[in-house]
């Protein structure tokens, strides 16, 4: 008999997924609570509540979304402590009023480094173009040297030629003058 006294373990079980209305459900409840908390805390300090404020938690829930101010609770003694910490990023949200899509976008390095090294690239090849770069020198004195020995080759390649076409001509002249005898 296996340990649990169970056939079959966890694995075979169904699975329960939760609902996407649920967990809209359970957001709002906490954004309920907190608004609670804060207006528990504010109307702590003074016995008569603002109408304002007591109005704007009645309206819809998207209006603490809009909220600049909005912070999400915090975790642990998180809230309890202070922390001035100058290398920590706060994560802010901008509205899509408030994005600035004309205004010129800063590049990261990578992408930097990148467009100078294109940028190199392109100037290297222009003046290898134009001869002005060691190796295209390197590469026009090779080129040079292959062409003499190429116009030297062509040269005694003729000169082959010629003397093979005496030597046959030179051979057909004494076979007419052997015919003619």
């Amino acid at each position: 008999m296996p340990k649990g006294g169970r056939k079959g373990g966890h694995k075979g079980r169904a699975r329960q997924y939760t609902s996407p209305e649920e967990i809209d459900a359970q957001l709002q409840a906490e954004k309920q609570k907190a608004r609670e908390e804060e207006e528990q805390e504010e109307g702590g300090e003074g016995a008569t509540g603002d109408p304002k404020k007591d109005k704007k938690s009645l309206d819809s829930d998207e209006s603490d979304e809009d909220d600049e101010d909005y912070q999400q609770k915090r975790k642990g003694v998180e809230g309890l402590i202070d922390i001035e910490n100058p290398n920590r990023v706060i994560q802010t949200t901008k509205k899509v009023t408030q994005l600035d899509l004309d205004g010129p976008k800063e590049l990261s390095r990578r992408e930097r480094e990148e467009i100078e090294k294109q940028k190199a690239k392109e100037r290297y090849m222009k003046m290898h173009l134009a001869g002005k770069t060691e190796q295209a020198k390197a590469d026009l004195a090779r080129l040079a040297i292959i062409r003499k020995q190429r116009e030297e080759a062509a040269r005694k390649k003729e000169e082959e030629r010629k003397a093979k076409d005496e030597a046959a001509m030179a051979g057909k002249r004494l076979q007419s003058l052997s015919l003619n005898k």
